[in-house]
């Protein structure tokens, strides 16, 4: 590395403990790697979403792009943040999750519109509004960007898939699809 790498590795090792993950790719472009990290850390540690939602964001999104390392990095995390191990286990299947609170179950709508049509129903945004007001939905749609950028980033430099953890995904298995008769994975 060279010595601006090097200096942006000591500050990403400072803040997240290593240089791991995505910032091992995105440090061959010292300019994005210190642009990405930065919008990372604040979509992850200082945006207006609570803990909770915030990992929510990233579950979802890194499900919606079939990023195992950053489930498999985040699932224990949003668990202990006060997602339901039954909401994670059907966004892990892609099935409609259930929250008992009512700003959850709207953040999580939210969210899913946007991933899955690339569009927000006027009802779901007016809800999310009156939730989360402007600013956090502003930062939540930062989140799912942040989030969607790791997702392609790991899977397109296929990003260690940290063999000590089981496949996430039923449907994945290493970086592919796995065909509906169970066959090896398709590109």
């Amino acid at each position: 590395m060279d010595q601006r790498q090097q200096e942006l590795a000591a500050r990403i090792a400072g803040r997240r403990g290593a240089v791991r993950g995505p910032f091992r790719v995105w440090l061959h472009s010292p300019e994005m790697c210190e642009r990405a990290e930065s919008l990372g850390a604040f979509a992850r540690f200082d945006c207006s979403l609570p803990k909770h939602l915030r990992e929510l964001t990233l579950l979802m999104a890194a499900r919606n792009w079939d990023a195992q390392y950053s489930w498999n990095a985040h699932v224990h995390q949003a668990i202990e943040a006060g997602i339901p191990e039954a909401a994670v286990k059907a966004v892990a299947e892609k099935r409609e999750a259930v929250f008992d609170n009512e700003a959850d179950q709207t953040f999580y709508q939210f969210c899913r519109e946007i991933l899955e049509v690339h569009f927000v129903a006027d009802e779901t945004f007016a809800r999310a509004l009156e939730h989360f007001g402007s600013k956090g939905l502003v930062d939540t749609i930062g989140a799912l960007g942040n989030f969607t950028m790791l997702g392609m980033c790991l899977n397109t430099f296929q990003v260690d898939l940290q063999a000590d953890k089981a496949p996430p995904f039923a449907d994945i298995r290493g970086y592919g699809r796995v065909a509906a008769d169970g066959d090896e994975p398709q590109p």
